[in-house]
């Protein structure tokens, strides 16, 4: 499997997710209106971040050991009976926070309290989501990428049903709902897929702790956990602080623009985390390392500028078709963001050589610092530009991430 294979089957099931989730913003805005996908944006943050608190965050801890271990049947039973009993545990515990403290995340993030229920059921939810997170990242460390797109594309199509079902019943309360709904219908195709893969072994069902591997697991997911941790934060201050200085309507032109630009890159995103976080964590020899990363500038970054440049001369046509005639002021957003997409999968190239090879402290640290930064870039350039300051800042960041990046691979790659 090349990265090119990859990238055709990972992009069948991104558009499938990526069409689910278009049904789901164009929902909104038709019920609630820009104002409307802003609270979707604070929904979908605590969505993403409790997703991947529900496993305890070892989902691509998961993928790099089996990619590992795939030879080894001893140690990758090992692995997957301790990962299966971390994420369940983890999922629990989530799950009972998130009960307790229901009715203030409601009132922190979307400013009304009747949404507490909808945040006890994405609480109950944790342990289905749990192991729907288990499957696939042991089918991605098999590298078996068809089952996986398989997987995605018909769970898609479940979870646009559901949003359009529930959305015409109980409108915005009603698309939110199946968010978390249609993420547990993926078990209904995930896990007779799996089951009948040729390397299932209903070992891999088994509940073990296994000191070792609960430390490799821990270790690593400390990564993947201040990812998920900081992005959805900075992301919910970053729309905290705009609706305070220029209200909720702005937010919902930068969420859109910030929607649709997610929206596309998740083509390019999803065939990075699919086929290099494996493919980089079984490589151990230097020459061959860097022939991986050439291969992804030569392929991924050209695919993003063209990218990038479609949908910003079909601005205009991608907000009405998307949203409605009511976004029209986010057009003007579109330029930075874009370039600093570009930016943006260029350092994500680099930066999975961190996770690759479970550069935990590093990876913690610069996550960190430049979540922070990102937000002070966001307060001062929105001070001087407005709206469009956000962006501004964005491509900023990004671009001093990526020379960060540039410096730790090189260093990395000096020492090998």
């Amino acid at each position: 499997m090349n990265i090119v294979r990859a990238g055709f089957y990972s992009a069948l099931a991104t558009a499938a997710r990526l069409l689910a989730a278009l049904v789901v913003i164009k929902l909104v805005a038709w019920f609630a209106g820009p104002e409307g996908v802003g609270k979707l944006g604070q929904f979908m943050s605590l969505m993403s971040l409790l997703a991947v608190l529900a496993g305890g965050g070892i989902s691509a801890g998961i993928v790099k050991y089996v990619a590992e271990y795939r030879e080894d049947p001893q140690r990758l039973a090992r692995l997957l009976a301790a990962a299966l009993w971390y994420a369940l545990c983890a999922s629990v515990l989530m799950g009972c926070l998130a009960l307790m403290f229901s009715r203030q995340l409601a009132l922190w993030l979307l400013d009304d309290p009747a949404y507490a229920g909808l945040i006890r059921v994405l609480a109950v939810a944790q342990l289905g989501i749990a192991l729907v997170n288990y499957i696939l990242a042991v089918i991605n460390g098999f590298m078996d990428v068809r089952r996986l797109a398989l997987i995605q594309v018909l769970g898609s199509l479940l979870s646009i049903v559901t949003v359009i079902g529930l959305a015409r019943w109980l409108h915005l309360y009603g698309a939110l709902l199946a968010l978390i709904v249609g993420q547990l219908l993926w078990l209904v195709v995930g896990l007779p897929a799996w089951w009948r893969s040729p390397y299932f072994r209903r070992s891999m069902l088994r509940l073990r702790f296994d000191r070792e591997m609960t430390l490799r697991l821990a270790a690593f997911s400390v990564m993947t956990l201040t990812a998920a941790l900081v992005s959805p934060l900075v992301n919910i201050a970053v729309r905290d602080h705009l609706a305070l200085q220029l209200g909720w309507q702005q937010v919902g032109y930068w969420q859109a623009v910030s929607k649709v630009s997610d929206a596309y890159l998740l083509f390019l995103t999803a065939a990075i985390n699919i086929y290099y976080l494996p493919k980089l964590a079984s490589i151990r020899q230097r020459d061959a390392l860097v022939l991986e990363l050439r291969h992804a500038y030569r392929y991924i970054l050209p695919a993003v500028v063209v990218l990038a440049a479609s949908v910003y001369l079909l601005r205009d046509w991608v907000t009405r078709l998307l949203f409605s005639a009511d976004f029209a002021p986010a057009n003007a957003l579109y330029g930075p963001q874009l370039a600093g997409d570009v930016v943006k999968i260029a350092s994500f190239i680099l930066s999975y050589v961190m996770l690759a090879k479970a550069m935990t402290r590093l990876f913690v640290v610069s996550e960190c610092v430049f979540a922070a930064s990102y937000l002070a870039l966001v307060y001062a350039f929105t001070a001087h530009f407005g709206l469009v300051g956000a962006m501004y800042a964005f491509a900023a960041n990004y671009l001093a991430y990526l020379a960060f990046n540039v410096l730790v691979v090189r260093r990395y790659l000096g020492g090998l």
